[in-house]
């Protein structure tokens, strides 16, 4: 006599919930487990913060010259209510970290927006496609490879700026010509997380509903290809902050008076022997941030592996 297999039942949706929100807090403990990180994210808060809170920090426009105490040399720091000094031309240093933190911070989130947007298209459309969409779209990534990014970006920076007939370029055409130089790694992430998602069984299953290739790809296979394009452009962030600094202390990127990291550097290294606060104040900055974002990344990483778990 044959016997008939009980159904198994769907989870119901609080169990989903219940094990949503397990998963969630085993991920904060993970994380929370990386001492490097919360120092990281709790310094890179209090950067974003102090970004935000500029105008309401400082006393002084960062553009303001202080003529009524500059004598020709930069001041020192707790000079004539000046905290960290002037630059060369009388600027307070302090008001102009503040505003430059902004520029940094703003150029690294939306150029690595744009990397994040067009490699995930790109690494979805190989990955789940295969054959000889696969093989076109990283032949095309690996020559974006293989070509030194900065020397790139300052060859298309100067062309741009010959081509529209300006000294310096907008922040809009930096942010993407960065953005639109650095999707090859989250391409290729996302390539490999797809070529094994793509087999699993919640994807088969998709298909054999008669689900669209498009709902399939970004309905079902993105979120679980999420985590490591998260690690990966929270990395990106660092990388950008670093290529809009050398840009501008090349004469490329952010131009004065607007204030920038990068130009702060190239403006204090004529005046080192007799101001060098002035290079070393944004030069920590750069540092501190950078490294804080890699702690974060670092931390994510080993909180959101599969192989942590």
């Amino acid at each position: 006599m044959a016997t008939t297999l009980p159904l198994q039942q769907a989870p119901e949706p609080a169990d989903l919930q219940a094990e949503f929100e397990r998963e969630r807090h085993a991920t904060w403990k993970r994380f929370r487990r990386h001492r490097l990180a919360i120092a990281g994210s709790a310094a890179l808060i209090l950067i974003v913060l102090v970004a935000i809170c500029a105008p309401f920090l400082t006393t002084w426009n960062p553009n303001y010259i202080d003529q009524a105490h500059w004598n020709g040399y930069p001041l020192a720091p707790g000079a004539y209510g000046h905290p960290l000094g002037t630059d060369e031309n009388g600027r307070d240093l302090l008001s102009r970290l503040m505003f430059g933190a902004r520029i940094s911070l703003t150029v690294g989130i939306f150029a690595v927006s744009i990397e994040v947007v067009v490699g995930t298209i790109l690494g979805a459309l190989a990955g789940y496609y295969g054959k000889w969409i696969d093989y076109a779209i990283m032949r095309v990534t690996d020559v974006f490879l293989s070509i030194p990014l900065l020397p790139l970006l300052l060859v298309l920076t100067a062309i741009v700026a010959a081509s529209s007939n300006k000294a310096a370029l907008s922040f809009g055409i930096i942010v993407l010509i960065i953005g639109g130089l650095g999707w090859m790694p989250v391409t290729r992430l996302v390539r490999a997380s797809y070529l094994s998602l793509r087999e699993k069984e919640f994807a088969e299953a998709a298909r054999a509903i008669g689900g669209s290739d498009s709902r399939i790809m970004f309905k079902h296979l993105l979120p679980n290809a999420v985590a490591p394009i998260i690690v990966q452009a929270t990395l990106d962030v660092a990388n950008v902050i670093i290529l809009e600094s050398a840009l501008s202390f090349l004469g490329f990127g952010i131009q004065p008076p607007t204030a920038s990291w990068g130009n702060m550097l190239a403006n204090a290294q004529y005046n080192m022997a007799i101001a060098p606060w002035a290079a070393i104040f944004p030069g920590l900055c750069i540092l501190v941030t950078v490294l804080s974002i890699n702690y974060m990344g670092d931390g994510l990483r080993d909180a959101l592996d599969p192989n942590m778990r």
